[in-house]
């Protein structure tokens, strides 16, 4: 794989390759494994070959490959797949924030989709990818190849955080586009209507997805540090205020506050799992923290 793709860090990649995403909910998979299915049997439309592992149904054997290079390959098949996982991007005027010598919450949240994608392909599993500003402007449909691995990266490549948002539309719409049950991964600061983003994470829960949304957030916007006379522009819609940043600070931590109360509330009252992200944690951190209490949890 090039390296020249932004978003593929090698090191956090090597960081969370012995980790797994286990699927808490029942899932429409078939292999035997990592997640439960309530299905049995495969799907007979061929996807590509892979080497042979141990454990796997001898009866996907190719013979014929084996005769020609004396190596053992299995067939899959395209919904041979334990897991589909739907990774869904923020990608509004607002995710392009960052404070002093961090990244900006866009850019984070690629690194930490692109990690996911490297986890889930590594495990079998099928992901794909939907990115979303007022509306859902790009869509891979999920593959557990290699080759889709470097398609996902080449996307999130052409991608830039701008324009207005409209969360709830985007959710509501991928989750009429999505037929089968499997894992939501969202990765947003979630800055919209909260009534309305929320509905749109229940619709998911209501088509039997599992969900779990990466909040993702910089240290400026929680902890409001300006203490001077400062210019705030909208980064979606342009408009500039002039504000004495001292005289709003507890004010305005404490709106923040009630803000991230009341979605996180939300969230578990969906079953829908939520975890924070500070811009200022380092990626390999946040995603092992989570994936090892997830893990522990069951």
């Amino acid at each position: 794989m090039p390296l020249q793709y932004t978003y593929m860090d090698p090191q956090l990649f090597a960081k969370v390759a012995n980790l797994k995403l286990i699927a808490r909910l029942v899932v429409e998979g078939v292999i035997a494994g990592l997640h439960k299915s309530p299905y049995h049997g495969f799907s007979v439309e061929f996807s590509e070959y892979r080497k042979y592992c141990p454990g796997d149904d001898l009866k996907n054997l190719d013979w014929k490959v084996f005769a020609k290079c004396d190596r053992f390959y299995i067939k899959t098949f395209e919904e041979e797949t334990n897991l589909k996982c739907y990774l869904v991007l923020d990608t509004s005027g607002s995710m392009g924030f960052g404070g002093e010598q961090r990244l900006t919450k866009f850019q984070y949240s690629c690194y930490s989709a692109a990690a996911m994608a490297y986890l889930m392909i590594r495990q079998q599993d099928a992901v794909g990818l939907a990115a979303f500003d007022r509306t859902i402007h790009t869509y891979l449909v999920p593959k557990s190849s290699p080759q889709h691995l470097r398609d996902l990266l080449a996307a999130l490549e052409h991608m830039k955080a701008s324009t207005e948002t409209n969360i709830a539309g985007a959710f509501h719409e991928l989750a009429e586009r999505i037929k089968r049950r499997g894992l939501i991964l969202v990765f947003s600061d979630l800055l919209d209507d909260p009534e309305g983003m929320i509905k749109g994470l229940a619709h998911f829960r209501h088509k039997k997805h599992e969900v779990v949304v990466f909040h993702i957030l910089d240290d400026s916007e929680i902890d409001f540090p300006y203490d001077e006379l400062i210019d705030f522009e909208d980064l979606e819609t342009g408009r500039r205020l002039q504000v004495h940043a001292r005289l709003l600070r507890e004010p305005v931590r404490a709106k923040v506050d009630e803000f991230l109360r009341d979605v996180q509330g939300r969230c578990a009252e969906h079953a829908i799992d939520y975890i924070r992200l500070r811009t200022s944690t380092p990626i390999h951190l946040a995603l092992v923290n989570y994936l090892s209490k997830r893990s522990r949890l069951g």
